[in-house]
């Protein structure tokens, strides 16, 4: 019979989507102020195989993948989902938001994102907040779902996940995974 153990630490990424340049400057020191330093921060790659976003932040958007030094517990994706779309409605100008934070989290195994749409393949960890599986690493990639956004599926990010995957491997193999907290900075309602 298996005995329940804690679960290893998870790298933090956020999937920034974003138009303007000071909106992914002002969302990245408000995400570093909560999880600390960035060690990672990819090339801005044009979001251009869905027009979802566009009647609510423009067209010519952007996504940039940033991963975050400190490793937390996999469950503290909840509140960080939470405390992404409080970072989002901070930086909206009324009711359209300036940046899109997809915050999830990598590990060996899989590529998770953090959602508060429900869906056949998520997960409900509370609060109205779901666990979006979209990629399993197999054969040196996160291979992607069906369900998984475009531009994951695609390719596109493969380069810079594999970079973040070995980040997080040499934190594992360095014993800087222990003694995450996974706690945020400060509050958000």
């Amino acid at each position: 019979m298996g005995s329940p153990r804690a679960a290893d630490p998870v790298k933090l990424i956020v999937a920034v989507l974003w138009r303007e340049e000071t909106w992914f400057d002002a969302a990245l020191s408000e995400l570093r102020t909560l999880w600390g330093q960035t060690d990672f921060q990819g090339d801005p790659h044009l979001f251009d195989l869905t027009d979802y976003y566009s009647a609510e932040m423009g067209t010519d958007l952007s996504r940039t993948l940033v991963s975050f030094r400190a490793l937390v517990p996999p469950e503290s994706l909840l509140e960080a989902k939470l405390a992404c779309n409080a970072i989002e409605r901070q930086l909206a100008v009324g009711s359209s938001r300036r940046v899109n934070l997809d915050i999830g989290y990598l590990d060996d195994n899989k590529l998770v994102l953090g959602s508060v749409k429900a869906a056949g393949q998520k997960i409900h960890l509370g609060r109205g907040v779901y666990a979006d599986l979209i990629g399993r690493y197999k054969g040196g990639r996160y291979e992607p779902f069906e369900w998984t956004f475009p531009d994951f599926r695609d390719g596109r990010y493969d380069r810079e996940l594999s970079a973040i995957r070995a980040l997080y491997r040499a934190q594992l193999r360095d014993g800087l995974g222990r003694g995450a907290s996974g706690r945020l900075g400060r509050e958000h309602a």
